[in-house]
């Protein structure tokens, strides 16, 4: 039993003796991209129904006329008015959308398939799920 402690003690004092080697420091730009903000905000359970704008921020500058709003089930995205597109910030794609009352609405932005949500270096953003549900008609 003590033999088994001494050997945990050492291997666990090499096992520290490696953990102490300098680490090379990280570039932000060398990091894929993040979702940092959505609107509607994801789990939402009251927006409005009609023509409304989707917004999705990212944490950093995107490819333009690159996107991937990928359905999440059957029937899951509505219906859209247009092609997505990136405000002058770059950061923020919108889709206009027509959504019905009373339902529940879910995007993937980027998924394990695809990919086409890039920032400029052309690092793919990580896979978001974006789900919501719109109020019951008044």
């Amino acid at each position: 039993m003590k033999s088994n402690t001494w050997i945990v003690i050492i291997v666990g004092s090499l096992l520290c003796g490696f953990a102490s080697q300098p680490v090379c420091a990280q570039d932000i730009d060398s990091f894929a991209p993040v979702v940092v903000k959505t609107l509607p905000e994801a789990g939402s359970k009251d927006v409005p129904s009609g023509e409304y704008e989707v917004k999705i921020t990212f944490s950093k500058i995107m490819t333009d006329q690159s996107w991937s709003w990928c359905s999440v089930w059957q029937n899951s995205d509505p219906k859209s008015l247009g092609k997505p597109h990136f405000e002058a910030d770059h950061k923020t794609c919108v889709m206009k959308v027509k959504l019905e009352p009373g339902k529940t609405y879910g995007w993937w932005i980027n998924s394990q398939n695809f990919h086409g949500f890039q920032d400029t270096q052309k690092h793919p953003a990580i896979p978001y799920l974006l789900t919501f549900k719109t109020a019951a008609s008044p």
